[in-house]
């Protein structure tokens, strides 16, 4: 378990209050100036050191992306941090948002330094709104302190921060549909390359990063990249905010370290699960869109990137939905199936008319109304959506029901043998 001294978010829970006095009591905006005066290439190597992977799904290395902003040219470059948490499951940016901003804002004149930006947009889910309002109390906390804007902390560097709501629509969590979005255009994702990192927002080169992967960068800096490598491990670093939700006594968000096992997160944190380990039944790890995984899996797998790819799932988002006994699978991931066909945006194909299908699919197999045969053509027809479009909201849609045919396919086949059954003796009756 991740010791109290190495935890970054101490008011994860807003025990105390989250305004400017008393984040700088918890140690926040303390040493920023020396940070932005060493320069790009410093602030750059620290983050790589630290080995810190993005904490918005992808889990790809910050330090690699910051990387990728070319030198300061002619054209603005621009900062944007996505906040807009619309994954079902996940619910450890809002508490960020809520309770620790002013790391967040630390974060990103620090982030903006890094890549020569002097303007940050924090596009903020639409849903939020008190969340909005207490970031943006921040900001002008910040601005009055004089920690952002002109010579922003004293370090020479200027950096104004923006807020951008969003109006509700999961897609725009996509990155490049997030830019369309700050555009003033339909949130649709664009085709890639080019990349934000060269044709960002405004056709200028953009860094985007969710919200926890920023606030995490200033303590880094401050306790140094191999404190940070030194908890978790290899390739999967540093503490990570776990969200635990559905079957168990307590639900949390909870901050921890990588690595550390399913069970002990759940049972230490969480209360347990309802009626005990061994009412569990299977587990979705990292937010709705990542395949679940059974009890027997869940008994031995340790929370990080590379352990739960192994078994054919991902640490996502790190948003845990737990499912005892008494849930109807079939029914939970048909309710996910309508999410992900409520939210495609219509552009490709693929998932425009595949997440319907999948859904009118996976509707009738609540109660078996479907024939075997079908289960291998339900899987087949994921296969068609993964991977075939712009974004990852096809594979979104894909992999929960996968996940289902993996472990629960003979599930699927008794409820289709009872109702072809109970179909049977009607049709006798009635003859």
């Amino acid at each position: 378990m991740l010791a109290q001294k190495d935890r970054i978010f101490t008011n994860l829970f807003g025990e105390e209050s989250p305004d400017l006095k008393a984040a700088q009591k918890r140690g926040d905006w303390k040493d920023t100036k020396d940070f932005i005066e060493k320069g790009h290439e410093w602030l750059i190597a620290q983050v790589k050191d630290s080995g810190l992977r993005g904490r918005g799904g992808a889990g790809f290395s910050t330090g690699l992306k910051w990387s990728f902003a070319p030198k300061k040219g002619e054209k603005p470059h621009y900062l944007v941090v996505n906040a807009d948490e619309s994954e079902p499951g996940t619910c450890k940016d809002r508490d960020i948002l809520r309770n620790e901003p002013h790391k967040l804002l630390e974060g990103c004149l620090i982030g903006a330094r890094a890549i020569h930006a002097n303007t940050c947009y924090i596009y903020i889910r639409g849903e939020y709104y008190n969340e909005a309002v207490a970031l943006q109390k921040a900001i002008d906390e910040a601005y009055e302190a004089k920690l952002i804007g002109k010579n922003a902390c004293g370090s020479g560097w200027d950096l104004d921060i923006y807020i951008h709501r969003g109006a509700g629509a999961y897609i725009c969590g996509e990155e490049t549909a997030l830019l369309e979005s700050l555009e003033g255009n339909k949130g649709q994702p664009r085709l890639k390359p080019p990349f934000p990192a060269l044709v960002g927002l405004y056709g200028c080169p953009t860094i985007i990063n969710n919200v926890e992967s920023i606030a995490v960068v200033p303590e880094i800096l401050r306790r140094g990249a191999a404190w940070f490598a030194g908890i978790g491990k290899p390739n999967n670093t540093g503490t990570k905010i776990f969200c635990i939700s559905g079957h168990v006594n307590k639900p949390c968000n909870v901050e921890e370290e990588m690595g550390i096992s399913l069970k002990e997160l759940i049972e230490k944190h969480a209360g347990g699960v309802r009626g005990g380990w061994d009412n569990l039944l299977a587990v979705i790890p990292g937010g709705s869109s990542v395949p679940l995984i059974p009890k027997s899996v869940c008994d031995t797998i340790t929370m990080d990137f590379d352990a739960l790819k192994a078994v054919g799932t991902g640490l996502g988002t790190a948003g845990i939905i737990v499912m005892d006994k008494s849930t109807d699978i079939v029914a939970a991931i048909a309710r996910l199936s309508y999410f992900y066909k409520h939210e495609s945006c219509g552009q490709c194909t693929p998932c425009r008319e595949g997440t319907g299908w999948l859904y009118r699919i996976m509707k009738r197999m609540i109660k078996g109304n479907a024939r075997a045969e079908e289960v291998d053509q339900l899987y087949n027809l994921t296969k068609q959506i993964e991977g075939h479009t712009i974004c990852a909201l096809g594979d979104a849609a894909a992999w929960p029901v996968q996940g289902l045919i993996k472990h629960f396919k003979p599930e699927l086949l008794a409820r289709i043998e009872k109702y072809q059954k109970s179909h049977a003796v009607s049709n006798r009756n009635f003859g």
